[in-house]
């Protein structure tokens, strides 16, 4: 519904008085003045005109700890997703924040707060996401002088992020990036001439994947993680 209209609707007003305090800056929509009369409101987005809440939607913020297998999508004719794992009543409510690819597991963020979660996963914002790596051939010592200058990706004709890598054994490693691009660590690892066999999220920022969450549960974030995005 267009915003003029839905104030006029929620306050029995005309929708040119709607539209005055839209111009006057009186509505805020999820805490920002919103000028626009003409702009959509969902049913998730909290509407105040003055210092009357006019709609306010409960904002769900949800961590899972993903297991291989299951597809970082909504739904899917053939592989399982990661929304079969979250109760059914919430599903139609949530996207990703922060993909993983169907072999990848660890730490995911799921939410229907949009704001929050592009904040999350901007690459601009250098939020680190924090992996544990295992490969097929022993860690060089000049991987992790590479990684922190920076790989060139061809196809999107950039190059990364200074990264971290903390050698943990021949074959592992916990990697930190400021990005989370199309498959990144594991093309990183390809242009060193390494393969990548497995891969689990531990971080996003400041939000750490819970020791207690067994592979295919979730719990909802704490005040202080959500906090921690900003």
């Amino acid at each position: 519904m267009r915003l003029d209209r839905f104030i006029s609707k929620h306050t029995r007003s005309s929708q040119k008085a709607a539209r005055q305090a839209i111009a006057s800056g009186r509505v805020h929509i999820d805490g920002a003045a919103e000028r626009n009369p003409t702009v959509t409101v969902g049913r998730f987005h909290t509407v105040t005109l003055d210092e009357s809440v006019l709609q306010s939607r409960e904002s769900h913020y949800l961590m899972l700890h993903k297991p291989a297998g299951y597809l970082s999508a909504t739904r899917d004719p053939t592989h399982p997703t990661v929304l079969d794992l979250v109760d059914p009543a919430l599903r139609p409510q949530l996207h990703i924040g922060g993909r993983l690819d169907r072999a990848t597991s660890g730490l995911l963020i799921l939410t229907n707060d949009g704001r929050w979660s592009r904040r999350l996963t901007e690459p601009r914002e250098k939020h680190p996401k924090v992996y544990h790596v295992r490969t097929l051939q022993p860690i060089t010592p000049e991987t992790a002088v590479r990684f922190a200058e920076g790989i060139y990706f061809p196809y999107e004709g950039l190059t990364t992020s200074p990264a971290q890598l903390e050698q943990l054994g021949r074959c592992e490693a916990r990697l930190t990036i400021y990005e989370g691009r199309y498959h990144q660590v594991k093309r990183m690892f390809v242009a060193v001439g390494n393969r990548v066999v497995a891969l689990h999220r531990e971080r996003m920022g400041e939000i750490q994947l819970d020791p207690s969450l067994a592979p295919g549960e979730c719990r909802r974030l704490r005040h202080h993680e959500i906090a921690s995005v900003g």
